[in-house]
Parts: C-alpha cells; sequence; structure tokens
C-alpha cells in the first residue's frame, strides 16, 4: 500500500499561480484569511512568461496592458514596475495571396503598455507580497470533494482541507485536469468544458535580433499574412530598441505540427528583408504543448461568447468553490487585466462566504 498523503489544513486553496491565482491570494491574506496557492508548474506566473537576455527581457506569454485597465495600472505603480510604451512609429507589411506589399501608417498596434522586465514580473510581483510558504510549486491538482463542511484538494503529492477554494485555471483546464468527482453542475461542467483557453492554441515566435533593423526602413515592425506561418507580427524591442525584437503569432489548427524555424525565417525575410534572416535567438513556444494550460481539444473551443458567462460569477460546490481564470472575467476577459478582476471576484466571494457561515 502506498503512504497516505500528508494532509493540511487552510481557509482558502487556490489553484494556479497566475495573477488571477496569485492576486485572489493576497487579498484573502489581507482580510485575515490563512490560504494556500498550489501550482503545478515550477515557477509563477502561468501565461505570463519572460525570458532574459543579455539585453533585457522578451515575454512568450502576453506581452501588453492598456491605459483603460484600473487593476493592473494600479499594480504597476504600487510596485513601482518600470513599463515603457509600445512601439508605434512606421508603416506596416501585409502579405497577400499575391506577394508582400507595403501599407502606410501602423495598422495593428494601438497606445499600449509593456513591462520592462517582463509581464511575469506582475506575478513575481505578487507573489513576494505573500508569506513565503504560501505558494507551493509543483503541486499539480488531481481531485477536488466537498467533504462535509470543506473541500478536499489533493495534489500529486499532498492534500488540503479547504473551507473555500478558488479555480485560477482556465475552466476547460480545470475540467480535461482535475477529477471533480461529478460535483459540478451539468450545465456548470459543459460551461466550463466549452469554453476556449486563451492562448491556449497558440504558438508564440519571439525572433531577437542585434537592433531594429526594421525601423531604420521606416517599418513599425507591424505585419500581417494570409499565407503564414506567423498571422500578425509586432515589434517587441524593449526600451529604446533593446533588446531588439519581432514576435508573431501562429494557429496551426488541428493536428498540424508547430512551425518550423525555417518557415518562420523564410517568412520574416520576405516582409522585413533579409537582415531578418539571422536573429540571435528565436525562441517558438507552443502553448499547445502545456498540459497545464491548453487540454488536448483545446484547437475545438472556439465559443469566445462564453467568456465572462454568468454561471462563473456564481460559486460551484455548495457555495465553496470560485472561478478566478481571465475567461471568467466580465470585463476585460483574455487580458492581465481581465485575470486580476476574476482573482478580485472571486477572493471577495470567498472570503464573505467564510465570514457569512
Amino acid at each position: 500500500m502506498s503512504a497516505p498523503q500528508p494532509l493540511s489544513q487552510t481557509n482558502v486553496a487556490v489553484i494556479g499561480a497566475g495573477p488571477a491565482g496569485l492576486q485572489a491570494a493576497n487579498l484573502v491574506a489581507q482580510a485575515g484569511l490563512t490560504v494556500v496557492v498550489l501550482e503545478g508548474r515550477d515557477r509563477v506566473g502561468g501565461r505570463l512568461l519572460s525570458l532574459s537576455v543579455e539585453d533585457g527581457s522578451l515575454d512568450l506569454g502576453a506581452t501588453w496592458f492598456w491605459p483603460n485597465e484600473p487593476l493592473i495600472n494600479e499594480l504597476v505603480t504600487i510596485e513601482q514596475l518600470p513599463t515603457f510604451s509600445q512601439h508605434l512609429h512606421g508603416d506596416t507589411v501585409f502579405q497577400g495571396e499575391n506577394g508582400t506589399e507595403r501599407v502606410p501608417g501602423n495598422r495593428l498596434d494601438v497606445p499600449s503598455g509593456r513591462l520592462v522586465a517582463g509581464t511575469q514580473s506582475i506575478a513575481d510581483a505578487l507573489a513576494v507580497r505573500l508569506a513565503g510558504d504560501t505558494v507551493k510549486l509543483e503541486q499539480v491538482v488531481t481531485s477536488v470533494r466537498v467533504e462535509r463542511d470543506a473541500v478536499l484538494v489533493t495534489t500529486n503529492n499532498a492534500s488540503w482541507l479547504a473551507q473555500q477554494l478558488i479555480i485560477a485555471v482556465p475552466p476547460a483546464t480545470a475540467l480535461a485536469t482535475i477529477d471533480f468527482d461529478g460535483q459540478l453542475p451539468s450545465e456548470v461542467a459543459h460551461l466550463a468544458k466549452s469554453t476556449p483557453v486563451w492562448m491556449g492554441n497558440i504558438v508564440k515566435v519571439v525572433a531577437h535580433y542585434q537592433e531594429p533593423f526594421w525601423r531604420n526602413a521606416g517599418l513599425a515592425g507591424a505585419g500581417f499574412s494570409y499565407r503564414g506561418p506567423l498571422r500578425e507580427i509586432h515589434d517587441m524591442s524593449g526600451p529604446n530598441g533593446a533588446p531588439a525584437a519581432l514576435f508573431g503569432f501562429s494557429q496551426p489548427g488541428a493536428g498540424n505540427p508547430t512551425p518550423s524555424k525555417k518557415t518562420i525565417i523564410d517568412q520574416l525575410v520576405e516582409l522585413f528583408g533579409p537582415a531578418a534572416a539571422d536573429p540571435l535567438n528565436l525562441f517558438i513556444h507552443d502553448w499547445r504543448d502545456e498540459p497545464l494550460t491548453s487540454p488536448q481539444a483545446v484547437h475545438g473551443l472556439d465559443d469566445y461568447s462564453t467568456y465572462g458567462n454568468p454561471m462563473f460569477c456564481q460559486p460551484v460546490l455548495d457555495g465553496r468553490a470560485h472561478w478566478a481564470s481571465t475567461e471568467t472575467a466580465t470585463t476585460a476577459p483574455g487580458h492581465i487585466e481581465g485575470a486580476l478582476q476574476a482573482g478580485t471576484r472571486a477572493a471577495n466571494a470567498a472570503v464573505n462566504q467564510i465570514r457569512s457561515r
């Protein structure tokens, strides 16, 4: 027989250490309650994933935030995270069936904010606020059970008994990876399984260069294509052009492989010229390959009208569990702002449930 798993107790358990889960955990802790954050990866951030390179940071996950998003702007200000503005100046390149053309002005980008240290610095800042033993890494949640007046949350090697649970991973991912023992209402389970995972069916490509050569040619680094493999491209360069980088999104579709380095470089050369042929680094991150983000059938989830559905704002499991990923947000779903909003809503609901009981 296998040894019994250690059992701990907490007021609130949070599944997922992305911005939603970490925001929720901070608010629960500020309310004077105990909280644990269970994260399957060996890092915090979730879909905030930043790489350090010699001259700065590059984002393989979320990249931008916007002026009309109050929660993230407040967080960036309070934490004094260095920011800069997305590069906008220059023309757009368009790749159609009949070739490539230059289109006057930047037709893709709008004024937005960027983080000098990458968006993962948001998650890092939220994690640092918490007590040192709050976030438990490499704890893959496998099952959730309501047991009398609590929720039993079991991971790959431990268990927690919590009064309240916050599910801060995409609903479809939660249903694909966690056994809820049939305790979710059928209509909620169907909604969760049907809700697209933001970025879940995306390959993000970042080409890191010695300098932003496209700017010297009067280009914004913005491009869109009907041929691919990258369907849209943007300038990802840091402050004053360093690190210099272009990034693009590919959505290969069901069963299609990750785009090859050759096809990506060939496209960048056609759009931006021969200087694009020799990046210092080419990072290709296929989010379909991350089971803690994307369920196997993620390519078939395309009904974005499910985002912010009112059912996601209602507790489940006898009032003891709350949805909190960006897909469940009623404002800015898919954005970091949406994650912070959903995490805030879930935390407030969990705290109120504990106090009312």
